[in-house]
Formats: C-alpha cells, structure tokens, sequence
C-alpha cells in the first residue's frame, strides 16, 4: 500500500477495533483537512470526517489494498462531502458569521507582503467556498493534494477528460474571482503557491 499503515489496515480489516482506532488517529487530520476544504465550514466537516470513517468501517473488510488506505480515504471522503453538500442545499439557512483563519505556513517577513498574501488567501478561501462542489473537489485534490488527474478521475468516479475539462472551469473561475482586472494575465505561481 505504501503509506505505512499496512499492518495497522491488515488488522482492522479483520476486525481489530484497536487497530481502527489506530488508522482514523494517524488519518484524521488529512480526512478533516480534505473535508474543511471541500465544504468550507468546520461544523460540515466534522459530519462529513464521521460519515467517512463510518463508511470506511463498514467497508474495511472490502479494501482490497490496490491503492493507500489514505487515497481510498479521499474518495470517501470526497463523495460523502458531495452527498452531504446536496443535502444541505437543500435545506439552505443562513450560516454564523463565524470566521476561521488559516494558518500561513510559511509567513514572508516584509509586513507589505504578508498583507497581499493574507488579501489574497482570504479571497481565494472565499471563490473556492462559491465553487459549485464538483469543480471545487477537483481543484481541491489537484492543487492542494497533488493528485494526478487519472487518481482525481477514479476519487470522483469521473473520466480523467471529465477531471481536467472540470480543473480547468474551476481554475478559470478562481483567475476571474481572485483576478478580476487581469483576466488576461494568470496569477504569479508564488502567489496562488503561497495563498494555498
């Protein structure tokens, strides 16, 4: 499998409670984060890491090991953030005005720069949020994860055309929001690169 939870997915599969609790303590951050990203709210992330590793139980037994335990884990988690995205809409209310600040991993030191990097952080949480769902999975596990288009595709139950036609509208969409009067221009790499 190769992500290191060989022996810990080996037992759980057949049973080993112990061993699951092991596999969802070395996998919850990364599900959470996937999650998060992919619904953009704390509190449907949270259902949806539930709904996930309640799958991920009761199909256990049925993993074969074809691919890591943690890319079967994105899939998962990315159709039960798209099941429970569907529901909430339609059971639209109006959200708290709650707002969680990302962490920048690597701040720049001149203040003016950490200032646009923060502008345009906050901007792109915002035009990845308003993303319809099926682009916003792609370009989540593209551009945040580094999955290739053939893993997006099997994540998504899509063709790989489908996932790099998606990738593309999504990318578009984010360059106009996060762009708005350089639509000719793309972004500076080390500017989305440090937003992200």
């Amino acid at each position: 499998m190769g992500d290191g939870l060989d022996e810990v997915v080996a037992a759980a599969r057949h049973g080993d409670r112990e061993a699951f609790a092991t596999l969802v303590r070395e996998t919850y951050d990364r599900t959470y984060t996937l999650a998060y990203r992919l619904t953009g709210s704390e509190e449907d992330a949270r259902d949806v890491v539930q709904d996930t590793y309640l799958r991920a139980y009761r199909a256990l037994p049925g993993f074969r090991g074809e691919s890591q335990v943690t890319t079967w884990l994105y899939r998962i988690t990315a159709n039960c953030a798209a099941t429970h995205l569907g529901r909430r809409r339609r059971h639209l209310h109006e959200p708290l005005d709650l707002v969680a600040e990302a962490p920048d991993p690597a701040p720049a030191t001149d203040p003016a720069d950490r200032a646009v990097v923060a502008d345009l952080r906050v901007t792109l949480e915002a035009a990845i949020a308003e993303l319809p769902p099926r682009l916003r999975a792609v370009v989540v596990l593209r551009d945040v994860y580094d999955l290739p288009h053939d893993a997006i595709a099997a994540e998504l139950g899509i063709t790989e055309t489908a996932a790099k036609v998606r990738l593309h509208r999504a990318r578009r969409a984010l360059r106009a929001r996060c762009f708005p009067d350089r639509r000719d221009a793309p972004p500076r790499p080390q500017d989305v690169d440090r937003a992200m």
